[in-house]
């Protein structure tokens, strides 16, 4: 592996070899200063108002739409495939009506 390290942003490495470098806190501020001109951050591209409001819909409605999803799938499941009935009975109010008075029958 590359044992120099090519990160600009990392720590310096300690002066081990016994000698004190003395450099100037001018001479070390100028340097980023410089790197700075030299690269310039490029700009963010500013998003369009109506692109940031249908994105932060779609955030917020994906938890919904994604359980109402999971329900629709686990009625399916458990009515067809566990309950051995037909599948479309699901859409039906009078199974609906019928299991509701199974569970809360008085």
């Amino acid at each position: 592996m590359n044992e120099h390290n090519t990160d600009v942003r990392s720590k310096p490495k300690p002066n081990v070899g016994g000698g004190a470098k003395t450099v100037s806190s001018g001479q070390a501020k100028a340097k980023p200063q410089q790197d700075a001109k030299e690269k310039p951050q490029p700009k963010r591209k500013l998003r369009r108002r109506w692109v940031r409001l249908l994105l932060g819909l779609l955030r917020a409605l994906l938890v919904p739409v994604l359980c109402v999803i999971a329900v629709v799938v686990g009625l399916w499941l458990g009515y067809a495939y566990i309950g051995g009935r037909e599948g479309s009975d699901i859409w039906e109010w009078d199974t609906w009506k019928h299991l509701f008075d199974l569970v809360f029958a008085g």
